[in-house]
């Protein structure tokens, strides 16, 4: 019987490689840690777990059927090649919601309790209380301040979750509000609704896969939609925002600040004014994060290794014309 070929593109562990051979006698399951080798493999690979991708990979894959995702953001893996071929995608999903949510609601309590500005502080050894009614720096509560979440899929629906045990007012956003019952949303609103959503929230947070609907889809108009007390939180894709309007907004009070773990250019530039901006946070794309993040997305991937084997329907299966 013909093996089912697996190619794993990234230095993933041999104790989560062994799991996934152990799936099945039938799988010939191969490793890459390098771009040459996985070109050297790919001719005849049935199974992609793509860590490492490229067109050219891609090509050379003359027998590749699926392609399970490192990650639960596939726009790096949707050349225009990818979506018109038969090749299935699926991702990661289901691994990010606990880490990230958890980051989210991290920056968002560091503004509202203005840690940031006291961690410099406390480098320079220097005592100073934030307290001014008049001042953005006072320090604030999170219960009764209304967090927006744009994209209310699982990550956005955690984050909801954890803002109402905080007591806050929770709006979001959701391409089909009428499939989503959740007593956790007080408001469930379309995405051509957006600017409500801006105008009414106190903490925006970006939840949502990238796709060409939403490359720079904040910029100007929506932070000057937004309140000027108000934080973007950026948890999704860097190039969901419009990196220099919000520098602008940052700069000219237009917003309060933003809390951000992902940038247009990765690793972000020592060039780049965000660094230098007194309201903001930066995280080095962390916010996935999490010491069981090895062993839950292999689960994934066995989990579709099995149902591959036996032709049922894969978990985590992406719209690729949509993008997520």
């Amino acid at each position: 019987m013909h093996k089912i070929k697996v190619l794993i593109s990234f230095d993933l562990p041999n104790i989560y490689v062994e799991r996934i051979r152990n799936v099945s006698p039938n799988l010939e399951v191969m490793q890459s840690r390098d771009k040459d080798e996985a070109l050297d493999l790919i001719h005849d690979v049935d199974i992609l777990f793509a860590g490492f991708f490229s067109l050219q990979l891609f090509l050379a894959a003359k027998k590749l059927r699926w392609i399970q995702a490192w990650g639960a953001g596939v726009d790096r893996l949707l050349l225009p090649q990818v979506v018109k071929s038969d090749v299935v995608v699926t991702n990661a999903g289901g691994v990010h919601p606990t880490p990230v949510s958890e980051h989210a609601i991290a920056l968002m309590l560091c503004l509202c309790r203005k840690l940031h500005l006291y961690i410099r502080n406390e480098s320079e050894r220097r005592w100073e209380r934030f307290e001014s009614g008049e001042s953005i720096e006072q320090v604030e509560e999170l219960s009764g301040k209304t967090v927006g979440i744009i994209g209310l899929g699982r990550i956005g629906a955690e984050l909801a979750k954890k803002a109402k045990c905080l007591g806050m007012r929770v709006i979001a956003t959701k391409r089909h509000p009428s499939r989503h019952a959740s007593t956790t949303v007080d408001l469930l609103i379309r995405p051509s609704n957006l600017k409500r959503l801006l105008a009414e929230s106190d903490f925006v947070v970006l939840t949502l896969p990238l796709t060409n609907e939403t490359e720079g889809m904040i910029g100007e108009a929506q932070l000057k939609s937004m309140k000027q007390t108000g934080y973007l939180i950026n948890v999704s894709r860097g190039k969901i925002v419009q990196e220099d309007k919000l520098i602008e907004a940052v700069k000219q009070r237009l917003i309060a600040g933003a809390g951000l773990d992902t940038f247009e250019n990765e690793p972000l530039p020592e060039s780049s004014e965000l660094w230098g901006l007194r309201n903001v946070i930066i995280t080095p794309h962390i916010a996935g994060q999490t010491p069981h993040y090895m062993d839950s997305v292999t689960n994934i991937f066995c989990e579709n290794l099995n149902r591959f084997i036996h032709k049922q329907p894969l978990i985590n299966a992406v719209d690729k014309k949509l993008g997520y």
